[in-house]
């Protein structure tokens, strides 16, 4: 698949979807996480968690059960899973797989309309931008 290369990491501060472009890379960075949580989700059920698993998901002391570790475990990754998810169900549904992808797997353009992406590249910018200003918002 081809990569993201020339992205433009900031729009005109008169675009409705204006976010800096320090807060860009931070979300694009967040939403990178996203296949490796949903990883560690389908894998969370099968190992017995152990402290040093947990380290910066858990904050404080560590619950000695390692069913309740299991499911504040299982908790931080689903909350950061839905928080995209739920960006993306605001989009348009024949669009929105595919600015997942974009998002989460750094898959360009070109590469996603070569697999089926319904639309041009000035409308499918549209809606990865839209998505990265619903982003910013739930991520406040």
């Amino acid at each position: 698949m081809k990569r993201m290369r020339n992205e433009k990491p900031e729009l005109s501060k008169k675009s409705p979807f204006y976010i800096t472009k320090y807060r860009y890379y931070e979300l694009k960075n967040f939403c990178l996480q996203y296949p490796d949580w949903k990883k560690a989700l389908e894998q969370v059920n099968g190992w017995e968690s152990s402290s040093h698993e947990v380290s910066g998901i858990i904050r404080g002391s560590l619950p000695e059960s390692s069913t309740e570790r299991q499911a504040m475990i299982r908790a931080y990754y689903s909350m950061h899973i839905d928080i995209i998810d739920r960006c993306v169900a605001k989009l348009e549904p024949a669009i929105g797989p595919y600015v997942l992808r974009g998002v989460t797997e750094e898959v360009c353009y070109d590469a996603l309309r070569a697999n089926g992406c319904p639309c041009c590249r000035k409308t499918y910018y549209k809606f990865y931008h839209y998505f990265f200003w619903l982003l910013s918002k739930e991520r406040q």
